[in-house]
């Protein structure tokens, strides 16, 4: 979040009465460019250092890691099949650059400089993945079931709860219906996105779906994530799972068929109407 009025206020105050032999840390998440132009965040720069540390997100990582290997004299086989190999790789340290480094340190340990093969690399590389809740819905939204199931796998392997996890599926679920029926109303895409307050990465990932979806399946998911809610609270339903765990995974299959339909709905161009009546009446 931001620090608000008053917290601004309250940095920048600090900052102006630094006292000798204290030293402040301040961890702050990822910062767009206008946060960074901000009073509190310039005032922070003015009194001290700033360190950027941007995580290396799952497309970059098969790249970090071949960097990372060159570093020490070493290299996957060219072509599909050191591709390949970095794919996988990258599928078993994601999320987790400091395990991501040993086990690079450990490749250099057991093997020396040149080329690795796969089956050196599957040998060697341990299943070390960490994921984060909110990884799961760019997954889930782009239509990578192995990927999405796999994370869901992992938190819950990891003790997280199965609240927040649902509470993030659904509360995307609703923004995208409430996109969907603002398109079916007529808005062009952009204001229907903003109207239903989708912005940034979330709106990508939406883009490609509205156009494409069918509403009937859309509200019996939005029926299926409240029905979700109840199994992960205690409520049992004939036709669901008990385990909140496996209830979601349930939810989960759902939300990526929808996607895959409305993908492929929308290649086809076979729900674009709505589209076509905003662009008709110049909305």
């Amino acid at each position: 979040g931001k620090p608000g009025k008053e917290g601004s206020a309250a940095l920048q105050q600090y900052c102006e009465h630094l006292g000798e032999g204290l030293l402040t840390l301040v961890h702050l998440p990822k910062l767009d460019r206008l946060q960074q132009q901000s009073a509190w965040f310039q005032a922070l720069d003015r009194a001290g250092a700033v360190l950027r540390v941007d995580p290396v997100e799952r497309p970059a990582l098969p790249s970090w890691i071949a960097q990372r290997l060159a570093a020490q004299g070493q290299k996957v086989q060219a072509g599909e099949a050191g591709q390949q190999a970095l794919a996988f790789f990258a599928d078993r340290v994601e999320g987790n650059l400091l395990a991501a480094h040993q086990e690079l340190q450990k490749l250099s340990l057991l093997h020396p400089a040149g080329e690795l093969s796969f089956e050196q690399i599957e040998a060697a590389v341990l299943d070390v993945a960490r994921f984060d809740t909110y990884q799961l819905a760019p997954a889930i939204f782009s239509g990578q079931a192995a990927r999405a199931l796999r994370m869901l796998d992992g938190l819950k392997a990891e003790g997280e709860a199965a609240v927040p996890v649902h509470w993030m599926l659904a509360s995307d679920l609703m923004a995208l219906k409430r996109a969907r029926d603002a398109l079916c109303a007529g808005r062009p895409l952009p204001m229907a996105l903003r109207e239903a307050k989708v912005w940034g990465d979330k709106e990508r990932l939406f883009e490609p779906l509205l156009p494409g979806l069918d509403d009937a399946r859309l509200s019996h998911l939005i029926e299926a994530a409240s029905i979700c809610d109840g199994v992960i609270k205690g409520l049992r339903r004939p036709d669901w799972p008990d385990d909140a765990w496996d209830a979601l995974r349930r939810l989960v299959l759902m939300t990526l068929d929808l996607v895959r339909a409305a993908r492929a709905a929308g290649r086809r161009g076979a729900s674009t109407a709505p589209q076509e009546l905003a662009l008709g009446t110049g909305q």
